[in-house]
């Protein structure tokens, strides 16, 4: 069975390389407006379904694997900076206090729809003003939800954490491996 990731990340690209699946990667435009409506968990789920269901008739019969990860503190979502004061801002916000990173994944294989979401909990040390500025300085925030990568120097700025790293990182892999295991045993 061929795997279609749809994603331009990096991290997931690697992530599922890790799991030891072959895949191509097709990124299609969404919209990933934030329906205020709605709360995060049920947001981030929807839009990686969204993400995996674009263009699905184009690539029918393959395994269609879509995600989005967030950062929530109290209710509130915060993406990818848009530039140095917003990570700036990000970064205090979270500092001496725990949020969750949520990862929304769709598989789509046919008929077949999973939809799941994956919260992990992060509790960041006290930061001074001076951590802050250098970790921005290393241009590391930028791209990365929440202004931070946990598995780089952004690990620096975590005091501990509860639940999936990969999940993190941006893809729920324990998840997902249970999912693809499922659709690979009916298939075989």
């Amino acid at each position: 069975m061929n795997i279609i990731l749809k994603s331009s990340s990096p991290r997931r690209k690697e992530l599922l390389e890790n799991m030891g699946y072959k895949f191509d990667i097709k990124v299609y435009e969404v919209d990933e407006t934030v329906d205020s409506s709605k709360s995060p968990y049920e947001n981030v789920k929807e839009l990686g379904l969204k993400k995996c269901a674009a263009f699905k008739e184009l690539d029918y019969g393959s395994i269609l694997i879509g995600c989005d990860t967030i950062v929530v503190l109290d209710g509130v979502i915060y993406g990818k900076p848009k530039d140095e004061e917003d990570a700036r801002g990000m970064l205090k916000l979270f500092s001496g206090k725990c949020h969750e990173v949520m990862s929304g994944v769709g598989v789509i294989y046919k008929d077949k729809v999973y939809n799941f979401v994956d919260v992990s909990k992060v509790y960041f040390k006290e930061l001074s003003d001076k951590d802050i500025d250098d970790y921005i300085k290393s241009g590391e925030c930028f791209g990365k939800a929440g202004s931070y990568a946990i598995q780089g120097l952004g690990g620096n700025l975590v005091e501990r954490y509860e639940g999936s790293l990969n999940n993190i990182i941006g893809l729920p892999t324990e998840m997902l491996s249970k999912v693809l295991g499922e659709l690979y045993e009916v298939e075989d």
